[in-house]
């Protein structure tokens, strides 16, 4: 994904004469291109994120067109006081990249786990939350997001992560429709994605077949899908690795709140804790319950039921 994101980055920069990278120290190697092609576009602000955002809310004042990288936890929860009054409240359009969230750097320990940053973003007002699957969705919906008139908030994961296939593009707040199916819909966000396609393959062996949607776009988020969806199936599975607060559960839960005849809705992902130890990302989305063999359990039982 790193490397779909620095393809992208580079075509919109040699679109717009605007566009700025900025780096918190990060990215060695993967930006190299970037830094020689660009030379002065490119800025490294050294292990300083709150300098980070500053510097890219002074420079979109000037009329320049920022992306602001970090790793995930450190781009959201580190500076977020700059966030929400520099960028956030004058609507400034800065593009912040979160890279390696969830548990991308599980081994790192909680410092570098971003189970919150979606929260910790759309509280803010004005800011559009996106969190890509896979390459494509990349590819996808970068320039789209490079496209709004203010703020957004895009994450990437690392190497080497497989593209899938799915039944439609990927559109800027609008959820992506994977696979069809029928009776119930697993909903996911993010390159947990990857945990559910392997799970619906194991489940079409039982005959079982959910319909899959990747809601790449948390905020907004796409309630006009999710209120057809809500009657076409019977239940919804939320997969995600954030916490149960302010994430895509939380904001599906809310939707779910203000319809008159709610759906039944179940989740997996991370309780509300830190996650001790420094056991890899598969280690603990198996001790947590929320890797592949977890969702074919919890979606067996919502199907017989």
């Amino acid at each position: 994904m790193r490397k779909a994101f620095s393809d992208s980055l580079m075509k919109e920069a040699e679109k717009n004469l605007q566009v700025t990278f900025m780096t918190g120290d990060l990215g060695f190697q993967v930006f190299d291109e970037f830094s020689r092609k660009f030379g002065s576009r490119y800025i490294n602000v050294g292990v300083a994120e709150a300098q980070l955002i500053n510097l890219a809310a002074g420079m979109a004042t000037e009329g320049w067109r920022p992306v602001a990288y970090s790793i995930a936890s450190f781009a959201t929860a580190r500076p977020f006081e700059q966030i929400r009054y520099c960028v956030s409240y004058p609507n400034l359009p800065v593009t912040l990249v979160g890279a390696g969230r969830g548990f991308t750097y599980s081994t790192s320990g909680v410092s570098h786990h971003a189970l919150d940053d979606i929260g910790l973003m759309s509280l803010l007002p004005n800011m559009t939350v996106v969190i890509p699957g896979d390459p494509t969705e990349i590819e996808e919906l970068f320039p789209q997001v490079m496209c709004c008139s203010g703020p957004a908030y895009f994450t990437v994961g690392r190497f080497g992560e497989p593209r899938y296939e799915a039944e439609e593009p990927a559109v800027l707040g609008k959820a992506r429709l994977l696979k069809s199916g029928k009776r119930i819909a697993i909903i996911s966000t993010g390159e947990i994605t990857q945990e559910v396609l392997k799970a619906v393959n194991l489940l079409h062996a039982e005959h079982i077949v959910p319909m899959v949607y990747q809601m790449h776009t948390i905020k907004p988020l796409d309630t006009d899908t999710l209120n057809v969806l809500a009657d076409q199936v019977q239940a919804m599975l939320v997969v995600e690795e954030h916490v149960p607060n302010g994430g895509l559960w939380a904001a599906v839960t809310q939707w779910n709140a203000n319809r008159d005849i709610p759906i039944r809705l179940k989740r997996l992902g991370p309780p509300d804790a830190f996650i001790l130890g420094n056991l890899n990302r598969e280690d603990v989305r198996k001790q947590l319950d929320c890797d592949a063999q977890a969702i074919v359990n919890t979606s067996r039982e919502l199907w017989n039921q």
